[in-house]
């Protein structure tokens, strides 16, 4: 700041602004002259800045306590971040259910719903998920007014204005412009993106994958996906479609999950959670014909994780997704990977479950709103 002149008084007012904010934005509730020991601004330029942000409403006076509400006299006053000024959506867009997620300017999560969604078409999918977005507002007495940002997770391959590409998991879906069409709903910005790429981002900001920059996140469904960050950020490659590793049935070069599971020696039909846990229930029961169809799925994606850690050398792997028996793939994975990787990474389960996808969502709305708290100093996001 020494450096800029007089000609600089927006800039320098934002900055002192962002740095006030930033000082207060950890939940504590602070004085003026402890606001001036946080930022090492004068008096006069807290005060002023203060002024500004409760007239923005960014800023708002707390209620004393402790000490304060037993002294006598007027107590110095004191100021807190008004997280609720606004609020952030997380949406996960699933096969079977829509699954949403609100949290405060903070990133706290403030309430949740979910709504079933199993074999409709992408209309009544979009619908449906609408739907659910407007009842867990209802219930939070939160006005759409509100929402500073809303993230958005989806299978299949976004591109950058939040269009679905492609997606083989829901059917009509590829073609649909989710991000303009919920914007319009919505009234604030929309950020979608592959749902293995968000949950890779929530593991990051919440889970097992915290602390950690260069991360595969394994998302174990019936048609496996990945979400990977290199350098903190998402490796999306050049038309999105980076971490398609259950495409490769499609090509005609693999057995689709389909048969990979089944223990008929024709096609499992329909292909949903309750006829994949079924198998898995008795593998570990002991059945021969069942323990076989779960080794051929999970040799079939331990292969295609080897050959995502020898290309990306990450730091972690994360296994996580809604297929029965999950935790049954960690161990064989650790196994091949020491095989044939010349550096074994960690190996974890998801700590997030279902909510992982929701949460990544959460995160990228949320990297969003700093960026309109604090445009100048904003450090970047893991989303971009």
């Amino acid at each position: 700041m020494t450096g800029l002149t007089g000609g600089d008084s927006s800039l320098l007012r934002r900055i002192n602004s962002a740095a006030t904010l930033r000082a207060l934005r950890g939940g504590a509730h602070l004085t003026v002259t402890e606001l001036m020991d946080a930022t090492g601004l004068s008096r006069p330029t807290v005060e002023g800045v203060v002024e500004g942000l409760l007239h923005e409403r960014l800023v708002v006076e707390a209620e004393p306590d402790g000490p304060d509400a037993r002294r006598r006299g007027r107590p110095a006053r004191r100021f807190r971040f008004h997280a609720e000024a606004g609020h952030l959506l997380g949406v996960d867009i699933g096969s079977r259910e829509v699954r949403c997620v609100l949290a405060d300017l903070t990133g706290r999560v403030v309430a949740r719903h979910s709504r079933p969604v199993d074999y409709v078409g992408a209309e009544e999918r979009l619908d449906r998920t609408r739907t659910a977005i407007a009842e867990l507002l209802r219930r939070a007495h939160i006005p759409r007014d509100r929402l500073w940002a809303a993230g958005v997770g989806t299978p299949g391959i976004v591109d950058r204005d939040g269009v679905v590409t492609f997606s083989a998991a829901l059917p009509g879906w590829t073609g649909t412009d989710l991000g303009g069409r919920l914007a319009r709903s919505l009234r604030c910005p929309v950020l979608v993106e592959n749902d293995a790429n968000l949950a890779a981002i929530g593991e990051r900001w919440q889970g097992v994958a915290a602390g950690s920059d260069d991360v595969v996140y394994i998302l174990a469904g019936l048609s496996p996906g990945a979400g990977s960050l290199i350098g903190g950020r998402v490796h999306r490659g050049f038309g999105g479609a980076a971490g398609e590793i259950g495409a490769l049935h499609l090509l005609g070069r693999q057995a689709p999950p389909e048969s990979l599971l089944s223990t008929t020696g024709t096609p499992l039909v329909p292909l949903d959670e309750e006829a994949v846990a079924e198998v898995f229930r008795l593998a570990r029961t002991g059945d021969p014909v069942a323990k076989e169809a779960v080794d051929r799925f999970v040799q079939r994606l331990v292969h295609d994780i080897t050959a995502m850690v020898l290309t990306l050398d990450p730091e972690i792997v994360v296994v996580g997704g809604w297929a029965a028996g999950i935790d049954d793939v960690v161990e064989p994975l650790r196994t091949e990977l020491g095989r044939f990787c010349l550096r074994l990474p960690r190996v974890e389960l998801s700590a997030l479950g279902a909510d992982g996808i929701a949460l990544g969502a959460l995160r990228i709305a949320l990297d969003r709103a700093e960026q309109r708290l604090f445009p100048i100093d904003h450090e970047g996001a893991a989303y971009s």
